[in-house]
């Protein structure tokens, strides 16, 4: 697989976009985005998540990590992260204290009892995948 540097190169070339260009996109230096494409520093997730939004490409792909520049194809590709951060933004978790001690400390029996059957849930289910592996 093609390196960062490369990638950035080569859809910059394609998008017939000068270093100029692409470091006025981004707000940074021409020298910074050269050093870029040199391999001499590596963009921050921020300038990552520019970049491919630019270039309509993943972020996978100008990481390396996939040689499908295809943004369809990663939408349609089940992530369990991003399908629990959903869940967790659907049922407002991430804003009630749901992690919080003292909101624990103020849990009821009957409340404690649900997130014990929780937790054996999940590690009942971990334990089953983990032997479903080695099977």
């Amino acid at each position: 697989m093609a390196s960062v540097s490369e990638r950035l190169k080569l859809l910059r070339k394609e998008h017939k976009l000068s270093q100029k260009d692409v470091s006025q996109i981004l707000g940074i230096s021409e020298s910074g985005y050269g050093y870029y494409e040199q391999g001499r520093n590596e963009p921050s997730i921020d300038m990552i998540n520019k970049l491919a939004d630019r270039y309509n490409v993943t972020a996978d792909y100008l990481l390396g990590r996939s040689d499908s520049p295809d943004k369809k194809e990663k939408e349609d590709a089940f992530d369990p992260m991003d399908e629990i951060n959903r869940l967790l933004k659907e049922y407002g978790i991430e804003h009630s204290g749901f992690f919080d001690i003292e909101s624990w400390k103020a849990m009821g029996p009957d409340e404690v009892k649900q997130l014990e059957s929780y937790f054996k849930f999940i590690t009942e289910e971990a334990k089953r995948r983990g032997k479903d592996k080695q099977d």
